[in-house]
């Protein structure tokens, strides 16, 4: 009754269908090349629907409109005028400004479903994977830290005559704040804006000014009034239309396309319509606008920070030594494990006080999470520099080298500076961050 063996027939082979986390997974699956909701199998309290549908239009735009132009725009140190066109027509481009700026109200512009902090998270990490800081700072930072102050706490006629053409990316905006005597140290700044009438007089200098040389309008620190931070104004400048504003591009160390400047007006005749704010009361309007400048250089740089690990895994695997793969040396593993356990623990950070922006009061977001964002700024920079360092060290040669393998390596080296310094130097906000969880405890 026991056929032999070899009469039996064959089992049918099972064909099993590919896991759902399979089906549901983002991007190119690279180990630590993505955050970790991006893989099907994860989970997270953060991220809805359309979070993941915002996410797809983001990479489309990336790779479609800036990967394949990144080289150039570096070279030519500068970002073409239909660039900031194309975000604005892929929907995106208003984003940059915060969920609760009412960009989205201000242009034809259709916004995410439920709108929130992730949103822009998503869109400005998603932008980063060029490996430029030079193209982000070039395509969004001017507008991302220039026009929420305009959007804040300025006139409605300042928001439809100024806002409007900046979110459709018509026109640029920058900051100006920093001085070549006064950096971290705002409340000592110097240029002067005098009263006279229904204008102020604007003389004086700024200094490493993000998209100064490419801006037509300037967001600007004046003094109005006493020494200290409480003599402190903040006012729109126009060069089309107020004769008096020159500016010169600084040759720095890295970020290339974003047009770093050093601005100078010369008695410049300004409306007193254009006061951002009450005067003298500048300095909150500053204050208020750091813990999203400082969120969004976070997002940034622990982006950048994946990119170098992604590179130093994906060439790891492909170059050899001593006869076998760089990736089976532990000392290369060893490596990029460090770089990983940095990069994933401070994308995690970032993702918890994004959502405390999202839950808290703006007010109280405001002062809560002022010590905290300044520690995460300082930290990713740190993290960031660690990660250029180690994706140098992997790539060799290559990565000394501004083309081929080692080139975005290279290029991230260099704009490392450009995250550890503005907005705060990493010191300076390592003691704001000490300095307000000890007034807290008072």
């Amino acid at each position: 009754w026991l056929k032999p063996l070899c009469d039996r027939a064959p089992s049918p082979t099972p064909i099993h269908p590919p896991p759902l986390a399979a089906k549901m997974s983002f991007g190119e699956g690279n180990p630590y090349g993505d955050p970790n909701w991006y893989d099907g199998a994860y989970h997270s309290p953060y991220y809805k629907e359309t979070h993941k549908a915002w996410r797809a239009r983001c990479r489309k735009f990336v790779e479609d409109h800036i990967m394949p132009n990144v080289s150039e725009w570096e070279v030519n140190k500068a970002i073409p005028k239909d660039a900031y066109i194309k975000c604005y027509e892929a929907g995106l481009l208003p984003v940059v400004v915060g969920p609760h700026s009412g960009a989205f109200d201000l242009v034809p512009a259709e916004a995410p479903q439920e709108l929130d902090y992730f949103h822009e998270l998503i869109f400005v990490d998603e932008l980063a994977r060029c490996a430029s800081g030079g193209v982000l700072w070039g395509l969004i930072e001017g507008l991302q830290i220039g026009l929420p102050p305009v959007l804040n706490f300025g006139s409605d006629d300042l928001k439809k005559r100024v806002a409007v053409p900046c979110l459709m990316g018509q026109k640029v905006i920058s900051l100006n704040i920093t001085e070549p005597s006064a950096g971290s140290d705002v409340a000592s700044l110097k240029c002067m804006a005098k009263r006279e009438g229904d204008y102020y007089i604007v003389s004086g200098n700024k200094k490493w000014i993000t998209n100064g040389i490419f801006s037509d309008y300037f967001t600007t620190a004046v003094r109005t009034g006493r020494p200290g931070m409480g003599g402190i104004s903040m006012i729109l400048l126009e060069r089309e239309t107020q004769p008096g504003i020159s500016t010169k591009r600084m040759d720095c160390q890295g970020v290339w396309p974003s047009g770093t400047t050093y601005v100078e007006f010369d008695n410049v005749k300004v409306p007193a319509s254009n006061l951002i704010g009450k005067e003298n009361e500048g300095f909150k309007v500053i204050m208020k606008n750091f813990n999203h400048e400082r969120w969004g250089f976070v997002v940034q740089a622990n982006r950048f920070s994946r990119v170098l690990l992604e590179e130093s895994w994906t060439y790891s695997n492909k170059r050899s030594t001593f006869g076998k793969k760089l990736s089976e040396h532990p000392v290369i593993r060893w490596k990029l494990a460090e770089m990983a356990r940095l990069v994933e623990s401070t994308h995690n950070w970032l993702e918890n006080l994004t959502y405390q922006l999202c839950k808290m009061p703006k007010d109280e977001a405001m002062t809560t999470l002022g010590g905290p964002i300044a520690l995460m700024k300082a930290h990713s920079s740190k993290v960031m520099e660690y990660c250029s360092r180690e994706a140098r060290q992997i790539f060799g040669g290559n990565g000394y080298t501004r083309s081929g393998l080692g080139e975005k390596v290279e290029r991230l080296y260099r704009d490392v500076g450009a995250y550890a310094i503005p907005g705060g130097s990493e010191e300076i906000l390592l003691d704001l961050s000490i300095r307000q969880g000890m007034k807290s405890k008072l």
